[in-house]
C-alpha cells in the first residue's frame, strides 16, 4: 500500500511494456494512414481506406467537407516531418478545425486500434492469470503497490494516498487495475469496477480514447473495440494545450493532483518542453522527493533534465532527486519498499 501521497507522472515510454505506441510510434501511424496521395493507387494501406471511409461517413457530423478533412488530415502528414508528437502539431495548427478533427480522429482510431492488438486483453485468458500476463511491466508493478498489505475491510482506502496524471489517450490503467483490484480482495468484478471508479484519481492532460462501459459515461468504448460509432463524440475528449489551459476547471483538476504529492514519479516520461510546462506550472508542493525512470538516455541528457527541473521547482536539495537509467517496471519493483512506506 501506498502510504505517503504520491502523484505518478506517465509518460509514452512507459507504454513500450505494454506494447502500446509511444509519442514516436502513434505519429508514424498517423503519417502512414494520411497518405492520400496513394489512395487511388494501388499501393495503399488498410488503413489508409478506412480512414478516407470513416471522413465520408462523419464529414456531416463533424460540420467539414471530406475535402477539407483530406486538407487537415495532409497538413498533418507533411508537419510529421519536423515534429515529434501528434500533440506538438495539434497545438501548432490550434487555429485551423481541419487540422483539429482529422488528428483528433487519428488519435482515437490508432489508439482504439492499438489497445485490440495490445497483449494487454480484454480480460484474463485464465482463472489463475491476469488480462496482462507476468510481471515484469509497470501496470503489474503499480497494482501490487496499490492492494499490497490492504486488508479487505479496508480496500477503500488503497487509492487514498494516490494520483495519476497520464499523458497517454489510452486507457491501460483503467482497465487493467479493477482486475487486480478484484484479485487481490476477492470481490466480483462489477464491485472492483464501482471501487475503482469511485477512488482512483487520473487526469489525462490530452485526453482519453473515451471512457471505459463501467465509467458510466455517454462517450464509452469497450476496451479493444477499435470500430466504435461514437468516434465523432469520442474525439471530443481529446484536446490541445492551449484548449486545456483556458479551461479553469482542468487547470484546478491538475494543480490539485500535481500539488497533493509529496512524492512525485515519473515513469517514460520524456520531459518535453510542452509537458513540462502544463505539470510544473501547476506544481505548488514544496521540495517533493523525485522518482524518474527513463531508458537508454545519455549522461548530458540526464544533465539536462535535471537543470530543468531545478530551475522550474527551484529545489535546491539533490538528494530528493534521484534519475534512474531504468525501465518503469524496475523503478517501481527496485523502490517498492520506499514508495510503500
Amino acid at each position: 500500500m501506498i502510504r505517503t501521497d504520491t502523484t505518478l507522472i506517465i509518460g509514452a515510454g512507459a507504454n513500450r511494456e505494454i506494447e502500446m505506441p509511444d509519442g514516436p510510434d502513434l505519429l508514424a501511424k498517423i503519417a502512414a494512414g494520411y497518405e492520400f496521395e496513394r489512395l487511388d493507387s494501388e499501393v495503399k494501406s488498410r488503413d489508409l481506406v478506412s480512414l478516407a471511409h470513416l471522413f465520408e461517413q462523419i464529414s456531416e457530423e463533424i460540420g467539414l467537407s471530406y475535402d477539407e478533412l483530406v486538407a487537415g488530415a495532409t497538413a498533418i502528414r507533411e508537419a510529421t516531418l519536423v515534429s515529434t508528437s501528434i500533440d506538438a502539431i495539434l497545438e501548432q495548427y490550434g487555429h485551423d478545425p481541419a487540422v483539429l478533427a482529422a488528428g483528433k480522429i487519428a488519435i482515437i482510431y490508432y489508439t482504439l486500434q492499438a489497445e485490440s492488438k495490445s497483449t494487454l486483453a480484454i480480460e484474463p485468458r485464465a482463472a489463475d492469470e491476469l488480462p496482462l500476463r507476468g510481471t515484469e511491466n509497470w501496470l503489474f508493478q503499480l497494482g501490487q503497490l496499490i492492494v499490497k498489505g490492504v486488508p479487505r475491510a479496508k480496500a477503500e482506502e488503497c487509492f487514498e494516498k494516490l494520483s495519476i496524471v497520464c499523458f497517454n489517450y489510452d486507457r491501460a490503467i483503467e482497465h487493467y487495475l479493477p482486475w487486480v483490484v478484484q484479485r487481490a480482495f476477492g470481490m466480483t468484478y462489477e464491485e472492483a469496477c464501482e471501487l475503482v471508479a469511485g477512488r482512483l484519481r487520473i487526469v489525462h492532460p490530452y485526453g482519453v480514447a473515451g471512457r471505459l462501459p463501467w465509467q458510466g459515461e455517454e462517450t464509452s468504448v469497450s476496451w479493444g473495440d477499435e470500430r466504435p460509432e461514437n468516434i465523432v463524440s469520442l474525439s471530443k475528449r481529446i484536446f490541445t494545450a492551449s484548449q486545456r489551459a483556458t479551461s479553469r476547471q482542468f487547470q484546478s483538476y491538475l494543480r490539485a493532483e500535481m500539488s497533493r504529492g509529496k512524492r512525485l514519479g515519473f515513469l517514460g516520461f520524456g520531459f518535453d518542453p510542452m509537458n513540462v510546462a502544463m505539470l510544473f506550472d501547476e506544481l505548488e508542493h514544496d521540495n517533493p522527493d523525485m522518482l524518474i525512470s527513463l531508458v537508454g538516455i545519455s549522461e548530458t541528457q540526464q544533465k539536462a533534465i535535471l537543470r530543468l527541473i531545478y530551475r522550474l521547482t527551484g529545489i535546491t536539495d539533490e538528494s530528493r532527486i534521484t534519475l534512474e537509467n531504468m525501465k518503469a517496471f524496475e523503478l517501481l519493483r527496485d523502490y517498492g519498499r520506499f514508495l510503500e512506506s
